[in-house]
């Protein structure tokens, strides 16, 4: 249609008082060109029908484009009058009185406003003793032939964000089943907003028919007559109010009903579609609701309202790229428009692009200062893509705009935690509870930190407090279960691992929470059964079938592990068989010394970096296997000498291999022998008698301590795994998850890629797919050394691909070992995966055994030499390069599923502590002991970086041989737990 014929429909259809088709004409007419005359005949048609935020919208459009138009100023604050904002009305008249007093030639129109203004002013004097009905008469002057209707625009309808701000469970997790440097999101539900409330109404659910609020007088009744005489558009019009205000009010099944028979009459009504839609989602009928919208965008196509409702109802469904696109194209039709803006952030955080959010939040908060919601999700986007200071300042703009709100505490309490700042973590928590008691996500919160912390018991006191407010709350039941199990007390944790599996299952991450919990159970109840016997005799490795400890790592589905693995004793049978019993636990100044010593020696192992957590539970793990390490090793070494000096040498034995205490049955391998991992009756035989033991029997000592600390990590040897994890990768570490930051890796991200540069550079290919992808080309290789990031040097490569590091051998003069694989791989649109991975097969771990049997040797014969009991360090010199040596190897090997890192440094206090030397400094701030392994290509680099605040650290101590023993000390698993788990001497 031509715009005059356009222009001539549009006075045709006003003159009929057809408002809702003279919109659609002036949609068509703004879509193609934004005419200020046009925007305020839309906001007055709007005003007719009631829609008086779209009046507001298009006014505060039309304003931007001439700040000095007095119509807009005039309808713009004739619908604040409207919506009872009577302080916004008289604002917005006295700006334009203002902004045209001096300049304006339109006079009636400025005189219209003045008499505004004093209308509003002379009101307000009298307003504490009348209705403010009398304010609304005075200043909205409505024709007498026109119906009036009041109009109910609920702050509480608006759910503009109740489809993006909705709980969830990925935050923390891990991020909680959060806790990993993966770190997941902890989103709250603080102001009442639902999944069911999927599409914003704030701005289309409009009027309600005035014979519902205040009733009609005779000459209103008929009017109406005489306007459903005149034609058919006005009654469709009038039903369309009618089940906007049902949709308003709650009443969805008779709103749907209203719309139905104005759509069987006119199917192609837009505004009729987008209501039902509207109706339908707060339903959480998304697809009928989607349906409904995308027929009214083919109805018209410039219906912005239906592109943002229908974006907001993909979101709900999780369809974020299709919600992205459909919310970009409302914002075509208003640029500016927080609302949507807001959305589109929130969306773009749930689908990953954090760069994306971050850019839509702070327009939005540039366009709405007050937009709580906003700021805290621009807080959480900034975390992600690593700028904490502006994120840490986000948060706190939100809260600075409502200390009540419980969303922006919670996301800054997860916030503190991320960075390992746990005492400003606990100040935010003690906020929420004294905003509300009885917010049950608080106690979670608190209760994963205490459980990151070490701190058990004090985590299932929080998590019992949000249990008993919500008793379903499933990370809550799992956690609670993970403490009780780490703490001995068996029987709660089985009962709460059974709850966990009990629950019904409606998400991915209620899935995995569950496959877990079927794995703790099971080696809750192996540790139960064996709570009275030996520490000597918990073996996991070597009494748990490698395919039930293979589908534990990998988080798999059990039913195929039920089916082939045999199951462990229930309780009744440990109890029966005097296997569990109340391990007592009395403060005996002997294990109050070793206690002490052993937390003063295991806080070595904090790193100084965003993200460590201090775990006062780990100190004390690491302290007494350290103790326990330097014991037994001191006495080998001391048997070696002895052995030297009278001129014989140890005889080396064959190890003996006889039936576990736990084989044969209970969740076990079936073969009731194991060629490779044998149990003694005490652990004291290996190292008492005269014969060699091995490397791997001293990081044993630390793998067991770790696995009984935290039980709720899959400790395990990797040659001891099933036989189908020969091949591919085993440990993990990622630096970047498609856009986002890990907080504890990042920091590695330029000295990783240099790395991988330089191999690149240096070999002339990359591996793509396990196949060779060669680049050889001078000109490719040059640009290569100049890349600063994994998206460009994807771009030269242009696929996924991996390369390995080399650690030159120290046994072997001239091999090289298979060191870590780095990769890149594109994530779509979202940026790249940058990971760190261990290569996984028989030949590797042949490897790595020969030089960490051969550095260990060369470590015995350095300690029997003459020099040994020196109290010179610089004269034992090559004893602690023989230790960095193995750590250095060790580091590189990474033989464990998890935890390689803490066990590597716990070996490493316990060798030095062996050979008197107490190591009295911290790490240093920003120094990851594995990651320097990691990316030095041969071990004297290492050593040479690691020896510059190690080697003045040492100081001569032979304290430690007056420590209790360690294993007669806490002889049986039970005691092992209780001393793990009290620190009444901390």
């Amino acid at each position: 249609m031509a715009p005059a014929s356009e222009r001539l429909e549009l006075v045709k259809l006003c003159s009929s008082r057809n408002w809702s088709k003279a919109i659609r004409v002036l949609d068509s007419l703004l879509s193609r060109s934004c005419s200020i005359q046009d925007l305020c005949n839309r906001a007055f048609c709007y005003s007719q029908l009631e829609l008086h935020k779209h009046v507001i919208k298009d006014c505060d459009r039309a304003l931007e484009l001439d700040p000095a138009l007095l119509q807009a100023y005039i309808l713009k604050g004739n619908a604040f009058s409207a919506l009872g904002r009577k302080e916004d009305a008289l604002h917005v008249w006295e700006e334009g009185y203002t902004k045209n007093v001096y300049e304006s030639t339109d006079i009636n129109q400025l005189l219209k406003l003045e008499e505004l203004v004093e209308s509003v002013k002379q009101n307000s004097a009298i307003a504490n003793e009348n209705d403010s009905n009398e304010f609304s008469n005075a200043v909205t002057r409505k024709p007498e032939n026109e119906v009036m209707s009041t109009e109910c625009e609920s702050d509480a309808i608006d759910c503009s964000d109740a489809v993006t701000c909705k709980s969830d469970p990925e935050v923390i997790s891990g991020d909680s089943a959060l806790n990993s440097s993966n770190t997941t999101i902890l989103s709250t539900d603080i102001e009442s907003r639902s999944l069911s409330k999927a599409i914003d109404s704030s701005d289309i659910i409009q009027p309600r028919d005035a014979t519902e609020k205040c009733g009609r007088s005779d000459e209103t009744i008929k009017v109406s007559k005489k306007i459903f005489v005149a034609g058919n558009t006005i009654n469709l019009d009038i039903r369309l109010s009618r089940g906007i205000a049902q949709v308003n009010e709650g009443n969805y099944v008779d709103a749907i009903s209203i719309f139905d028979q104005v759509l069987s009459e006119k199917p192609k009504y837009a505004e009729a579609l987008i209501g039902r839609g509207t109706a339908y989602a707060f339903k959480r009928e998304l697809e009928a609701a989607i349906d409904d919208f995308t027929m009214a965008i083919k109805c018209n196509s410039s219906a912005g309202e239906a592109w943002k409702r229908r974006g907001q109802a993909r979101a709900a469904l999780g369809e974020f790229e299709e919600a992205i696109e459909d919310l970009g194209k409302a914002l075509e039709f208003e640029p500016n428009s927080s609302d949507i803006l807001h959305e589109r952030g929130i969306v773009s955080f749930k689908f990953k692009d954090y760069h994306a959010a971050v850019e839509d939040l702070s327009s939005c908060v540039k366009c709405d200062r007050d937009n709580k919601s906003a700021y805290t999700y621009l807080g959480l986007a900034l975390f992600h893509i690593g700028e904490y200071c502006q994120a840490e300042e986000a948060h706190r703009k939100s809260i600075k705009l409502d200390r009540s709100f419980l969303e922006a505490w919670t996301h800054l309490a997860q916030f503190y935690q991320d960075l390992a700042k746990p005492e400003e973590a606990l100040q935010c928590i003690e906020q929420i509870l004294l905003v509300d008691g009885r917010f049950a996500k608080a106690y979670y919160l608190r209760g994963l930190l205490y459980h990151m912390m070490g701190q058990h018991r004090a985590a299932v006191k929080d998590l019992t407090s949000g249990l008993n407010i919500d008793s379903s709350n499933i990370e809550s039941l799992y956690l609670r279960a993970s403490c009780y199990h780490a703490i001995g007390e068996y029987r709660e944790a089985v009962k709460d691992y059974d709850s966990v599996l009990d629950l019904e299952n409606d998400s991915m991450d209620k899935f995995v929470l569950q496959c877990l919990a079927f794995y703790q159970k099971e080696i809750a109840l192996y540790t139960a059964s064996k709570a009275s016997s030996e520490f000597s005799w918990f073996d996991i490795d070597g009494d748990v079938d490698p395919l039930f400890k293979e589908y534990w790592c990998k988080k798999l589905h059990p039913k195929y592990v039920c089916e082939r693995v045999f199951r462990q004793p229930t309780l009744r049978d440990s109890l029966k068989k005097g296997r569990l019993k109340k391990q007592e636990f009395p403060f005996t100044k002997q294990k109050t010394n070793l206690l002490q010593a052993a937390d003063r020696i295991g806080q070595k192992i904090q790193y100084h970096c965003p993200g460590f957590l201090p775990n006062k539970r780990q100190y004390r793990m690491a302290g007494l296997a350290a103790i326990e390490i330097a014991q037994k090793v001191g006495k080998a070494w001391r048997l070696l000498r002895s052995a030297s000096k009278s001129g014989k040498k140890a005889r080396r034995r064959e190890r003996p291999t006889i039936q576990s205490y736990n084989r044969g049955g209970v969740c076990c391998s079936t073969s009731s022998l194991s060629e490779t991992s044998a149990s003694y009756s005490s652990s004291e035989d290996k190292f008492s008698s005269n014969r060699t033991f091995s490397w791997k029997d001293i990081y044993a000592i630390a793998v067991k301590w770790r696995q009984i600390s935290e039980p709720c990590d899959p400790v395990v040897w990797i040659d001891k795994l099933s036989e189908e994890a020969d091949s591919g990768v085993g440990y993990q570490i990622p630096i970047l998850l498609g856009q986002a930051k890990v907080v504890r890796y990042f920091p590695m991200n330029l000295r990783t890629l240099n790395v991988v540069k330089s191999i690149v550079r240096k070999l002339k290919y990359v591996h793509v797919d396990d196949k060779v992808f060669n680049i050889s080309e001078a000109e490719t290789l040059k640009k290569i050394a100049h890349v600063e990031s994994c998206s460009e040097l994807y771009g030269i490569i242009g696929k996924n691909f991996w390369v390995t590091t080399k650690c030159d051998s120290t046994a072997f003069e001239g091999k090289q070992l298979e060191g870590t694989r780095i990769s890149i791989r594109r994530m779509g649109k979202l940026g790249f995966d940058f990971a760190i991975q261990t290569p996984s097969s028989s030949s590797r771990w042949e490897d790595y055994n020969r030089e960490m049997e051969a550095a260990w040797e060369d470590l015995c014969t350095a300690c029997c030499d003459e020099l040994y009991g020196s109290s010179d360090p610089s004269l034992l010199e090559n004893v602690n390069d023989a230790i960095l040596r193995m750590t250095y190897y060790w580091f590189n090997f990474m033989p464990l599923a998890r935890g390689s890192a803490v066990v590597g440094l716990t070996v490493m206090l316990g060798l030095f502590l062996a050979t008197n030397m107490d190591v009295t400094a911290s790490i240093p701030p920003g120094v990851q002991v594995d990651w320097e392994a990691l990316l030095s290509p041969n071990s004297q680099l290492f050593i040479n970086t690691i020896k510059t605040w190690l080697y003045p650290s040492l100081r001569y101590n032979v304290a430690w041989k007056d420590y209790p023993d360690v294993t007669s000390t806490f002889s049986t698993i039970g005691s092992v737990v209780a001393a793990l788990s009290n620190y009444f001497l901390s």
